[in-house]
């Protein structure tokens, strides 16, 4: 099935990771731990040479050129040229009764790394990276024993550089796994694959798919779906495809479809959120209309005979989760309303008065912020009719002036101040947005951005 949100990272948006990553990387490599090395070898005229260097550690490791490039339907390929590093230790040769020691310096150059990785999913849907393969190769070691058996140190001199390019090729390439696993793994673990969002609702984030690497992309396919906390039930309409533009201006993308929303909808509704109640006590101050029989006798005639200057309550529902449409123009939904009228008799009981259906156009405005999609509504034209009545005819329209002061001046700011709270996107620990692009294109909503990652 087609994904109901998709996140395109950009070769911008890897570049930046991949600098993040290859600062972490130049510290861990700074702090190699290499073996002591030993052995012995013999010399013509001269007898066996034993010799060993120890407390061998870096003392710089740099990697000043370097690129991470998409490998499509493979994963991403990190090369490291010209890397170059510097060592020190200590040094001990013994010949016969012949000893001596000191210290040493080791510089290695043209140090050449190339990683492979692989990206998947897990059971969890959670996303997955791992080392496929790793190579390293040294074309170039010197190095510098300080002494006073100059011409005894030339005899081992090339023995002891090939054994330190093979133990730091070995070794870089250990350490490259290490932190793919100890470091990078648990990072891409930190994604959210569900969110709470409130008491009611919560949203799946997770794979449906291991990412996929174009050669201009990587995309990662969600399934996008939010669900009811007290009872998730399946989503009776499929998702749609995304057809992506191709720009690639920022370092990600956010692709959220009509399925994603409407699938919100779908679950408060199951939830029982989409029910709201409106009383007197809610009408600002200063409106000249009272939720109370004797201000609605004006438009229903019967109400002063039958429920005598009483409280009212109206009861809004949604018969159906509403349905939303993106296209290019914008976000629009054409909700369907309830609106059942109550008396507020003595006893605090309540006495059915009429039912009205409202429909509306309604748009909406979305933007980010804190990492979280927001988004507030603005209604348009409303039209009233009548469903029941339990206290004779009466005419409709006239309500639709007072209607339209309740629904704009209490239930949409309601639901405004709840759309300012926002629904969390996609996003690892420690990732803030900027630069962010807003667009509607059929069937979706393309959301772009920059990243920042905060280090710890």
């Amino acid at each position: 099935t087609n994904p109901g949100f998709v996140v395109r990272i950009t070769q911008a948006g890897l570049d930046y990771a991949h600098q993040q990553a290859l600062t972490f990387l130049e510290k861990e490599l700074a702090q190699l731990k290499l073996p002591d090395i030993s052995g012995e070898f013999r010399v013509l005229r001269v007898g066996k040479v034993r010799y060993e260097l120890s407390r061998l550690g870096l003392s710089s490791f740099h990697l000043p050129y370097s690129r991470i490039t998409l490998v499509p339907n493979v994963g991403l390929q990190v090369s490291i040229s010209n890397a170059f590093a510097e060592l020190d230790g200590n040094w001990r040769v013994k010949v016969y009764f012949i000893r001596d020691h000191g210290s040493f310096d080791l510089k290695v150059e043209n140090i050449y790394i190339k990683i492979n990785l692989k990206l998947g999913s897990d059971s969890s849907g959670k996303p997955t990276a791992d080392t496929s393969s790793c190579s390293t190769r040294i074309s170039e070691v010197q190095v510098h024993f300080s002494g006073r058996l100059g011409w005894l140190y030339n005899l081992f001199h090339g023995a002891v550089e090939s054994r330190f390019r093979k133990i730091l090729e070995s070794k870089v390439c250990e350490s490259v796994d290490t932190l793919v696993h100890s470091e990078l793994q648990p990072y891409l673990q930190t994604l959210p694959v569900t969110a709470r969002i409130d008491a009611k609702a919560g949203i799946d984030y997770s794979l449906v798919a291991p990412p996929t690497a174009t050669s201009q992309s990587l995309d990662v396919d969600l399934k996008g779906e939010f669900f009811s906390l007290a009872h998730r039930s399946p989503i009776p309409f499929p998702p749609l495809a995304l057809a992506f533009p191709s720009d690639h201006n920022h370092m990600v993308y956010f692709g959220a479809s009509s399925y994603f929303f409407n699938t919100a909808s779908f679950a408060y509704h199951a939830a029982g959120a989409l029910v709201f109640d409106i009383t007197n006590s809610m009408i600002p101050k200063g409106t000249e209309f009272h939720l109370n029989t004797t201000t609605f006798s004006a438009f229903v005639p019967q109400l002063e005979k039958m429920y005598p200057e009483m409280p009212m309550k109206l009861r809004l529902s949604a018969p159906s989760a509403p349905f939303l449409s993106i296209g290019p123009e914008g976000l629009s939904l054409r909700p369907v309303v309830d609106i059942q009228a109550y008396a507020i008799l003595p006893s605090s009981s309540l006495a059915p008065l009429f039912l009205l259906s409202l429909v509306s156009n309604v748009s909406a405005v979305v933007n980010v912020q804190s990492g979280h999609l927001v988004g507030s509504l603005q209604v348009g034209r409303m039209k009233l009719s009548l469903k029941k009545s339990d206290v004779g005819t009466f005419q409709v329209r006239t309500l639709q002036s007072i209607m339209n002061i309740y629904a704009s001046s209490i239930l949409l700011p309601r639901l405004n101040d709840r759309l300012k709270e926002g629904f969390p996107l996609p996003l690892p620990d420690r990732i803030q947005l900027s630069n962010i692009l807003v667009r509607f294109h059929q069937n979706f909503l393309l959301l772009g951005a920059d990243v920042h990652y905060q280090p710890r």
